[in-house]
C-alpha cells in the first residue's frame, strides 16, 4: 500500500478527512506518523524530532516565550466509520467517521497552522503524539514528560481535545479503586456455617448510592465531582457462599485536591473496606492566570469552562506548565458509531489559534 500523502496547503477540513481516512488505532500509529513526519519535514522554519511514532516540531526564532501545542494521533477501534464522509444534519455539515472529532480535527489544525506560521509572536513546539487512548503507561507523552522533559517545555500549553471551539481549563483527577469484604466459604444449603462476602459490600453500595459529589470552584471555574462504583464481583458457584467480594469504584475529583487527598477521602467514607488502588490520574488547575492563557481567551473570543474529563493537560501541569483544552467537535461524540465533527467548529479552532499565534 502506497505511503499516504499529507497536502498541508490544502484547508484544514480536507486535513481532517485526509488524516481521518488512515486507520490508526491504538498501537497501529505508524503509518500516520511517517506521513505527518514526512509532511512537517518539508517545512524550513520547523526543526523536526521523531521519537518512536510521536513527531515533535519546532521554531526556533529566539522568543521570549513558547508554546506548545499537542493532539494524539490514535483513535479507539473503527467500527465500520471509515473511510469519513460529510453529511448534513438540519442544515449543518459535519464530517464523519472515526477519529473526526478525537481528534484529527484538532490535529487537521494543528499542522495546517504549523506549516502555514512561519512568524508567530512565541516560539512553537507541535507535538503529534501517539498511545493516547490506551493505558497510561503507554501514552508517548507521559514517556517524553519522562525521558526527554526539555521537548514539553513552554510558558503554556493547549491540548487539541475535543471542545466545540470552546476552553476548557485544567480537569479533573480520577482515581480506580478496589473495595474488597471478605467472609467464610461455605456450602449454600448450610449457610449459616458461613459468612456471605457479598452481603457484607451492602453497606459500601448504599453509601456510593446515597453519596452527593461535590461541585468545587478552582480559580473561577466549577468543577463537579463523581463517585461510582463501575463494576462488581463475587461468586464461586451457585451452591457456595461466597468468601470475597469487590466494588470497583471510580472517583473524579476536582482540581483542588491531590491524589493522596483524594485517596484519604475515599477512606473516609469506606472505612470498613480493604481499599487497592487500581489507577490513579492527577488533576491540573485551569492555568487561567497565566498571562498567555488571558491573551490566548480574548484572541478566541470565548470564556473558558471547567473539563470535566480527564486528559493530557494534567502532564504539563506536572511540569509547570498551564494548559488548556481546545479543539473542535464535540466530546459526546468522540468514540462514538456516528462520530462527526461540524465543520464549522475546525474553521473557528483554525482561526482562534492563528489570530492569537499572530498577535491579532
Amino acid at each position: 500500500m502506497p505511503q499516504p500523502v499529507l497536502d498541508l496547503s490544502a484547508t484544514s477540513i480536507d486535513i481532517t478527512r485526509a488524516l481521518c481516512d488512515i486507520p490508526s488505532e491504538s498501537g497501529d500509529e505508524k503509518q500516520i506518523a511517517d506521513a505527518v513526519e514526512a509532511a512537517v519535514r518539508q517545512v524550513k522554519h520547523l526543526d523536526v524530532i521523531r521519537d518512536g511514532d510521536t513527531i515533535i516540531a519546532r521554531t526556533n526564532l529566539g522568543r521570549a516565550q513558547r508554546v506548545v501545542i499537542a493532539g494524539h494521533l490514535d483513535t479507539v477501534p473503527i467500527k465500520d466509520n471509515v473511510p469519513s464522509c460529510f453529511e448534513t444534519i438540519d442544515g449543518r455539515e459535519y464530517l464523519w467517521g472515526r477519529g473526526t472529532v478525537d481528534m484529527k480535527a484538532g490535529v487537521a489544525v494543528q499542522l495546517k497552522l504549523a506549516a502555514e506560521l512561519s512568524n508567530p509572536i512565541v516560539d512553537l513546539t507541535w507535538i503529534w503524539y501517539d498511545h493516547e487512548e490506551v493505558a497510561a503507561d503507554l501514552n508517548s507523552l507521559g514517556r517524553i514528560a519522562t525521558t526527554r522533559p526539555e521537548l514539553l517545555d513552554g510558558d503554556f500549553a493547549i491540548l487539541g481535545e475535543p471542545t466545540a471551539a470552546q476552553v476548557e481549563g485544567g480537569c479533573n483527577g480520577s482515581l480506580r479503586v478496589e473495595l474488597r469484604a471478605f467472609g467464610t466459604r461455605a456450602h449454600s444449603g448450610r449457610s449459616w456455617v458461613g459468612e456471605n462476602a457479598i452481603h457484607k459490600l451492602a453497606p459500601a453500595l448504599a453509601a456510593l448510592a446515597d453519596y452527593r459529589a461535590a461541585t468545587v470552584d478552582v480559580d473561577g471555574l466549577a468543577y463537579r465531582e463523581g463517585l461510582n462504583a463501575v463494576g462488581i464481583t463475587g461468586g464461586i458457584a451457585g451452591n457456595v457462599i461466597p468468601d470475597e467480594g469487590m466494588i470497583h469504584v471510580n472517583y473524579r475529583f476536582a482540581p483542588d485536591k491531590t491524589i493522596d487527598q483524594a485517596l484519604e477521602h475515599l477512606r473516609t467514607i469506606f472505612p470498613d473496606y480493604e481499599i487497592t488502588v487500581v489507577d490513579r490520574a492527577e488533576s491540573a488547575r485551569p492555568g487561567l492566570d497565566a498571562p498567555l492563557a488571558q491573551q490566548f481567551l480574548a484572541a478566541v473570543g470565548v470564556e473558558a469552562k471547567p473539563k470535566y474529563g480527564w486528559t493530557d493537560v494534567a502532564r504539563f501541569s506536572a511540569l509547570g506548565v498551564p494548559a488548556v483544552n481546545y479543539g473542535p467537535g464535540d466530546a459526546l461524540k468522540a468514540h462514538a458509531d456516528d462520530e462527526r465533527c461540524a465543520t464549522a467548529e475546525i474553521t473557528q479552532c483554525e482561526r482562534g489559534l492563528r489570530r492569537w499565534l499572530l498577535g491579532q
